[in-house]
């Protein structure tokens, strides 16, 4: 009987011993129990971050909200990295492949390819940095390069972005270079308004600087009552008057529309003519 016959016949014998089976089902049930534990673990973990920071968060001493959910998002990804890493390995010794002798492998190659792994070290470290330094967090609007809009996740190696538009941005952490944070700081925002050059301005200025006082009642985004800066500009027949307003972050566009939209209103109602 020739080498192949051989090996043949002895894989044969292997695939139809019981003790073989027997080892196939005692591993099918382990990578079973492995792979449902790890899921649960990952859940429960998930959902224990959640309610820890929600919790947290809900705190009259918690100053910094924005932080809280960032982190928590952070813990999340790691919970998710460790548990599917150390199911990888229990499912390998299960399936009798000595762990050791990878590690040790794995150790050797990645030595090898460590100068090409620069780029995702950087990422990691850069992500790292960010979270510590709070440059920014989740919920943020923030702008990176030509990416700009909420962020929505920070990972250790990637931060997501989602657009006005409704696009998501992935960014590579260790590409992130200047970031400009619309969120952090109070808004400013400056309102100007075209009236004709005959038009009664003691009147109007009157009349703007009265509805002004009452407007923070009814928008609390508002932190202090917006200020009438007077006439700005005078073309031809047109004069140019500018309001300031200080806003929450990220609420001055709303409240300039309505300033622009009751000043309009006003001035119609007074027979104030606008250019």
């Amino acid at each position: 009987m020739d080498f192949n016959a051989r090996f043949i016949k002895k894989k044969w014998e292997t695939l139809t011993s019981e003790t073989f089976w027997d080892q196939v089902i005692d591993a099918t049930f382990e990578i079973t129990v492995i792979l449902i534990a790890s899921w649960l673990a990952v859940r429960l973990g998930k959902k224990f971050i959640k309610k820890a920071f929600l919790i947290r968060m809900r705190s009259p001493l918690n100053h910094s909200e924005r932080r809280q959910r960032t982190i928590s998002r952070l813990l999340q990804s790691v919970i998710s990295y460790v548990v599917y890493f150390s199911a990888i390995i229990a499912i390998l010794s299960s399936l009798n492949i000595k762990v050791a002798g990878l590690l040790a492998g794995a150790g050797i190659v990645g030595l090898a390819i460590g100068f090409g792994a620069q780029s995702l070290v950087k990422d990691v470290i850069t992500g790292f940095f960010i979270i510590f330094e709070d440059q920014f967090g989740v919920g943020d609007y923030i702008k990176i390069n030509a990416a700009e809009g909420t962020v929505v996740e920070i990972g250790l190696r990637t931060t997501k972005i989602k657009g006005s538009t409704g696009e998501q941005f992935i960014i590579p952490n260790g590409s992130i270079g200047e970031v400009i944070n619309y969120s952090i700081n109070n808004s400013k925002i400056f309102i100007d308004l075209q009236m004709t050059i005959d038009a009664d301005f003691e009147k109007a200025e009157m009349l703007i600087k009265q509805y002004l006082k009452s407007l923070q009642e009814n928008h609390k985004e508002l932190v202090a009552v917006p200020t009438f800066l007077g006439v700005q500009n005078v073309k031809g027949k047109e004069v140019t008057i500018r309001i300031a307003a200080e806003t929450l972050p990220q609420q001055q566009y709303g409240v300039a529309r309505t300033i622009r939209r009751d000043v309009t209103k006003l001035f119609e109602e007074h027979n104030i003519p606008m250019a």
